[in-house]
């Protein structure tokens, strides 16, 4: 059974309540079961975690490094067009992760296109609302075999 995390960065536990017409109307509780059952049928064992808190999401992510974790599943939130640190935090770990967004964020403010992380992911998709995350999921899956 392989390992998988994924980590919700700032502002995703407002999921629902935020702009409905960028970020959709499922709450997060809704995208986690989603994400959850999803798992279940491609034989990983899932873990979801969400903070408001670079530092928070730095120890998570450092963490799974020990933890042995298989791969991950980020949505960084704001943190993607500036959390270096962030960014430096996955680059040094030795499992892939995927960089996933609610919103096309390519389409988005200018300063919302620039994703710091995702150089440093296996991959970058965005524009499908909690589907994002089950797309996310069958990358990873075929990833890590």
């Amino acid at each position: 059974m392989k390992k998988i995390r994924v980590i919700h960065g700032a502002n995703l536990n407002f999921t629902g309540l935020r702009d409905k017409n960028i970020y959709g109307s499922e709450f997060i509780e809704d995208i986690n079961q989603q994400i959850l059952d999803a798992a279940t049928g491609l034989d990983m064992d899932l873990e979801v975690f969400q903070s408001n808190s670079e530092g928070e999401i730095i120890n998570y992510i450092q963490s799974c490094h020990y933890e042995g974790v298989d791969g991950a599943i980020i949505n960084p939130g704001a943190f993607t067009h500036y959390s270096y640190a962030i960014r430096d935090a996955i680059d040094s770990i030795n499992f892939p992760v995927v960089e996933v967004h609610l919103s096309n964020i390519s389409a988005r403010e200018e300063f919302r296109r620039i994703s710091v992380t995702a150089p440093v992911c296996a991959g970058h998709i965005a524009g499908f609302g909690g589907f994002s995350y089950i797309l996310g999921l069958h990358a990873l899956n075929d990833i890590v075999g």
